[in-house]
């Protein structure tokens, strides 16, 4: 019929089920926004690291991955993402629990995700400064001679923006729990345990195991803060990298910082992998 109706009409049958081309010109504008600051760079970054200082190509840059230094850089990045993804996603989902508990259109939740928003975002030399003029060396309050301490003192920091990123992450999947589903458990003479166990449990775990997975890759390439709480010890790659690019010490190597960016492109591609068949099976239930 539909065919009929367009031959008759002179236009071209639209067949059920495609949109029409121009639907796509809307995410013109995205694209070339991640293909300019995403994509070019990483591009950029591992043409680099197989190029040597006089030209040509080398291997040499990434087989500096294997040296001590670096090895020590990674083994840091590691232990600090996981300290403040694991304390950031455990006060993350119980906060995020507590504000999903209320009243979903009410003004403390509405103050919670604001405030998390901003939280969330508020890194760097400033939250350094903040945590050292109050529990620094020299803090206003006290003195916190544990602040100095790698990585228990910077995780700490860490976590200021951890928790608030957990839970704008989370509480779309507490928000996706029906009250259905604990009364059907109710009604079979489960306890809440029972519910927690063998329901909310099993649902929940895809999507705080993933958000966990987020805030690890945060954390991994976090610079600023962790620059400003110490910058003469390179504690993290991305003090490594600052320190191949802009060495005071004649020790500079462009293209060494470009085969640390690719090592840490490898962890964050890994990790992020993760977290999107970890999201891709959680919002099965969620849907």
């Amino acid at each position: 019929m539909a065919a009929a109706t367009a031959t008759k009409t002179g236009a071209r049958p639209v067949r059920a089920g495609r949109r029409p081309p121009l639907a796509w010109v809307g995410t013109v504008p995205f694209l070339a926004y991640a293909g300019i600051f995403l994509l070019l760079p990483t591009g950029i970054v591992v043409w680099n690291a197989f190029k040597g200082n006089s030209g040509g190509w080398t291997l040499s840059n990434i087989s500096a991955l294997n040296t001590g230094p670096v090895r020590t850089a990674f083994k840091g990045s590691i232990e600090l993402c996981v300290i403040s993804s694991v304390a950031g996603a455990v006060l993350g989902a119980i906060l995020a629990y507590a504000v999903a508990s209320g009243n979903p259109e009410g003004l403390i939740r509405r103050l919670y995700l604001a405030g998390s928003g901003v939280l969330a975002q508020f890194g760097g030399v400033t939250l350094a400064f903040a945590f050292l003029a109050t529990i620094g060396p020299a803090g206003l309050l006290f003195k916190a001679g544990w602040y100095s301490n790698f990585p228990w003192g910077i995780g700490l920091i860490y976590a200021y923006f951890q928790i608030p990123l957990m839970v704008l992450v989370f509480l779309p999947a507490i928000d996706g729990l029906k009250i259905q589903w604990r009364e059907a458990a109710e009604n079979l003479g489960g306890s809440t345990w029972h519910y927690w166990r063998y329901i909310a449990g099993p649902l929940l775990t895809p999507a705080f195991t993933g958000a966990a997975l987020l805030l690890f890759a945060n954390a991994l390439s976090a610079f600023a803060t962790i620059e400003a709480w110490e910058d003469q010890i390179n504690y993290v790659v991305p003090q490594s990298i600052s320190g191949s690019l802009i060495s005071e010490v004649g020790l500079a190597n462009a293209h060494e910082g470009d085969a640390l960016a690719l090592g840490l492109i490898v962890v964050v591609v890994i990790v992020m992998t993760g977290y999107f068949f970890l999201q891709r099976r959680a919002a099965r239930w969620q849907s």
